[in-house]
């Protein structure tokens, strides 16, 4: 059986987290974050890693977000509580590595994908990728601190059209709004993208990170995405969510 997260280093020190579940559309499920921390805790650790890219395989999509089939056995707020508060650690830990990240979206991001997308330094997407922040349309909001970090990175209305709309997205309009920092046309040319950032000295970049997380904390990132954890939280036992994932689900 494959992994769920696949790590790929190369000798330029760049270290690939690929989410591994191309025929679930690279959900997250529990297996995904398992994954996740061990890969995040690697990349901090290993000296010989300058940055980090965090991709989805199979070409079609990047994350689809949690896996709602899994995750519909969630019905209260102190159950949905533990995956959020999880996943949400994962999304902090990846914004406050001490090295670049870049999400890769070699395919359409939605939901909780958007989110891991948000906690990136930078996001690359290949052109005719698609991204939605859709947690609205089941009834919830951001569960894993992702508007948080959104609002870190972009102008606020831009991020506010997104999250409140849950709406779909071209990576063209995302690149207006300032979600999506490069379009690339081949994995070659996203390749190319960082090659400056890795021939940089890794102290080099540490120090700059530093000043970014530096800034996150001091705007309270932490406590704020907790906040919003748990305001996804109240929001999982609704029947309003527990209707629209039994619809989603009656749809497959």
């Amino acid at each position: 059986m494959e992994e769920a997260v696949m790590i790929k280093k190369n000798e330029g020190g760049c270290m690939k987290i690929v989410i591994n579940r191309p025929e679930k559309r690279n959900a997250v499920n529990t297996a995904v974050m398992v994954g996740l921390e061990s890969a995040l805790e690697e990349a901090r650790a290993d000296d010989t890693v300058k940055a980090v890219i965090l991709t989805g395989s199979g070409g079609k999509s990047f994350c689809s977000g949690g896996d709602i089939k899994e995750f519909s056995v969630l019905h209260t707020e102190s159950e949905a509580l533990g995956m959020l508060a999880r996943m949400g650690e994962i999304v902090y830990k990846l914004a406050v590595l001490p090295k670049p990240t870049i999400a890769f979206l070699n395919g359409n991001a939605f939901g909780g994908g958007c989110e891991l997308a948000a906690a990136c330094d930078f996001r690359y997407a290949k052109k005719g990728v698609s991204f939605g922040f859709i947690q609205g349309t089941l009834g919830i909001t951001t569960g894993w601190g992702g508007a948080s970090l959104l609002l870190e990175k972009i102008p606020h209305q831009a991020a506010m059209e997104l999250l409140m709309t849950s709406g779909i997205f071209s990576c063209e309009q995302g690149h207006e709004m300032g979600y999506i920092d490069q379009i690339f046309s081949s994995l070659q040319d996203a390749d190319d993208m960082i090659k400056p950032i890795l021939e940089r000295e890794l102290h080099v970049l540490k120090s700059y990170k530093k000043i970014l997380v530096s800034r996150m904390q001091q705007n309270g990132i932490k406590e704020r995405m907790k906040e919003e954890i748990n305001n996804c939280a109240v929001l999982w036992e609704t029947d309003a969510h527990h209707m629209a994932v039994e619809s989603f689900l009656n749809k497959k």
